[in-house]
């Protein structure tokens, strides 16, 4: 289902790992959340949003059938500046691999901010494309995921499922 509300643009989709509300503006992916169930009334689509959130579930498919490493989408999260450091620095982990919050604060220039860091981490709009799961405790336990800690567990297993095939091929 595909509506419009407020001239943002929302799909559903439902991922391996549960129901998915993905949103785009003005040809620009600015969300993908974890829902149980949202349904909303319709209105028609724009053109460039339409074909973007269609690449989008295009690409998240392609993504749990461990084709994708990376995503190719234009992105237009809305935060603030130490928010958008994070989630660019999200971006720059390798598929496969996870950084504590501390190693994250240090890859955005404050060693001390591993807190910070989290909080930005937990406020990512753009769920799986900005890689927020992979982002762990220091001591390599699983900390708190918007989706819930199950997904983000399904979403390191996965990786490290395609990984680790790669490796013994």
């Amino acid at each position: 289902m595909i509506v419009i509300n407020e001239g943002v643009s929302y799909a559903w989709w439902s991922s391996p790992v549960g129901k998915v509300m993905m949103s785009a503006t003005g040809g620009r992916l600015t969300g993908v959340h974890f829902v149980d169930a949202i349904e909303r009334c319709a209105r028609p689509l724009n053109d460039a949003d339409e074909e973007l959130l269609a690449r989008t579930q295009k690409q998240l498919w392609e993504y749990f059938d461990g084709e994708r490493k990376d995503f190719d989408l234009p992105l237009s999260p809305r935060g603030t500046e130490f928010q958008l450091r994070v989630w660019n620095a999200l971006r720059m982990i390798p598929y496969g691999c996870t950084l504590s919050y501390e190693e994250l604060a240090r890859h955005c220039g404050n060693t001390k901010a591993a807190r910070a860091v989290g909080m930005a981490n937990n406020k990512n709009p753009i769920s799986i494309v900005v890689p927020c799961h992979r982002v762990i405790g220091a001591d390599g336990s699983l900390k708190g995921y918007s989706g819930g800690v199950d997904k983000k567990r399904s979403l390191l297993d996965l990786e490290a499922g395609f990984v680790h095939r790669i490796k013994r091929s």
